[in-house]
């Protein structure tokens, strides 16, 4: 049987939410943030244990607000986070055990993906051994230097927006990240560090609710979202 875990790092400071509690366990629609994504895990049938990271010293505040709140049971540890997300993920990726076959990572603050879309980028992982879903760019985007002029107009037909959840072999990523902490690598994904392997990421389609709450606007069109679905 392939053992699937998940990582969600929760851990973000959430300094441009400008609010009191941190966006990830902000109550949307009566459910803290962080809890939409773990809640969708929690009903995938691939996914057998997932593992929480939190700024340290919240995994109490975590397991009372959220997990104990949403009655979940596939939660195996929530860890302390590091100063980067990087560093979070490494220490999530710590807390597996070494016959993991296939590891998911979800940006906690991402509450509308799908199980088809989860299901998708495992068995897409499971093949090529690194998979993200995206969204084609709808705008056309534009490369520029230190001073703001344009050095390069990227094509758009081949031009992706990246979401998460990702997923990965557990050797694959584990290296990616040692190497990348050996090389002072610091990337804004986990696929960017297998691409410094040389290694290739399959794309599978996403979707463009799959939104990362970062700002208040964020917050309105998450409910705007949750309104549209559930009338």
């Amino acid at each position: 049987m392939v053992k699937i875990a998940a990582i969600v790092p929760a851990a973000g400071s959430g300094t441009r939410m400008g609010m009191k509690t941190k966006k990830q366990f902000l109550a949307l629609a009566g459910i803290p943030l962080v809890g939409y994504a773990l809640k969708t895990m929690e009903a995938s049938p691939a996914v057998q244990e997932i593992i929480i990271v939190v700024t340290p010293g919240e995994e109490g505040y975590c397991y009372g607000a959220v997990v104990e709140k949403l009655g979940l049971n596939k939660i195996t540890a929530i860890v302390p986070g590091g100063k980067e997300r990087q560093d979070s993920v490494y220490n999530g990726l710590l807390a597996l055990s070494p016959d993991t076959d296939i590891v998911i990572i979800h940006d906690g603050v991402r509450p509308f993906f799908s199980l088809d879309i989860l299901a998708a980028v495992v068995a897409a992982a499971q093949t090529h051994g690194a998979a993200t879903c995206a969204v084609p760019a709808k705008d056309t985007v534009k490369l520029a230097n230190e001073d703001n002029f344009v050095t390069r107009t990227m094509p758009r037909n081949h031009t992706w927006l990246v979401q998460t959840p990702q997923a990965f072999r557990y050797k694959l990523i584990v290296e990616a990240h040692r190497r990348a902490r050996d090389n002072s690598l610091l990337a804004t994904d986990d696929t960017a560090l297998v691409e410094s392997l040389g290694r290739r990421v399959k794309i599978v389609m996403g979707s463009y609710e799959n939104i990362k709450i970062t700002t208040p606007e964020d917050l309105d069109m998450a409910m705007a979202i949750i309104k549209a679905v559930g009338g």
